[in-house]
């Protein structure tokens, strides 16, 4: 008889086994992996009122400063919850020099983040990127308090969108309408433009009403 094949014993290491995932022992020497942020996402559809949980975080985006500064000064009435570089940086105007003010200011808004995240009070949020390095800052920062976070994305006509910002923006687009926004910790995220952005009246942080 044809001697049978021999098979070979190939050890399988623990990282192997564990792939890439979360739960790969870490090696020395490397840094701490990112805790996850996913979470169960909706998109929204716009409606005249939207409603958040207090204490939330909130980030609004758009490819148009115009547009987002518009956006919230008309529809976040609680001005001290709304926080933005601008903001800073108008506050630190003539108090610094424009180098110290460049270098001070994302520090001093990180700050106030925190100081009111920890407080359990609403944070919205204007950032002035479309990139997702700066809109998970902020989104850990909420975790770190069990906070939820929420994304709206005020759109504007072709012609107001930087040639740098399409590619990012596209992207932006493309998830949000897939529901995948929840893999960045979004609760909730919405696109909004045209006539349903004239027809949002409110934006409100309270808990919805108890049916007695």
């Amino acid at each position: 008889m044809p001697d049978e094949p021999r098979t070979r014993s190939v050890k399988i290491s623990e990282d192997e086994r564990l792939g890439w995932s979360s739960d790969r022992p870490r090696r020395d020497g490397e840094p701490p992996r990112a805790a996850s942020l996913s979470v169960r996402s909706r998109v929204l559809s716009p409606s005249p009122q939207i409603r958040y949980p207090p204490g939330s975080l909130l980030i609004v985006l758009s490819p148009s400063s115009a547009e987002r500064e518009r956006f919230v000064e008309r529809l976040i009435g609680d001005r001290a919850s709304l926080l933005s570089l601008d903001k800073v940086r108008a506050l630190l105007a003539g108090r610094a020099s424009e180098e110290d003010i460049a270098d001070r200011a994302v520090e001093i808004l990180d700050a106030a983040v925190l100081k009111r995240l920890e407080a359990n009070e609403t944070v919205v949020i204007v950032p002035e990127s479309l990139g997702a390095d700066e809109r998970e800052r902020y989104v850990r920062m909420a975790a770190r308090f069990k906070r939820s976070s929420h994304l709206i994305l005020v759109e504007t006509s072709r012609d107001g969108v930087h040639a740098d910002d399409l590619a990012p923006l596209n992207e932006l687009r493309r998830r949000l309408d897939a529901g995948e926004l929840g893999a960045e910790g979004f609760k909730t995220a919405m696109r909004i433009g045209g006539e349903s952005l004239a027809e949002l009246k409110r934006i409100v942080f309270q808990h919805p009403p108890r049916d007695d």
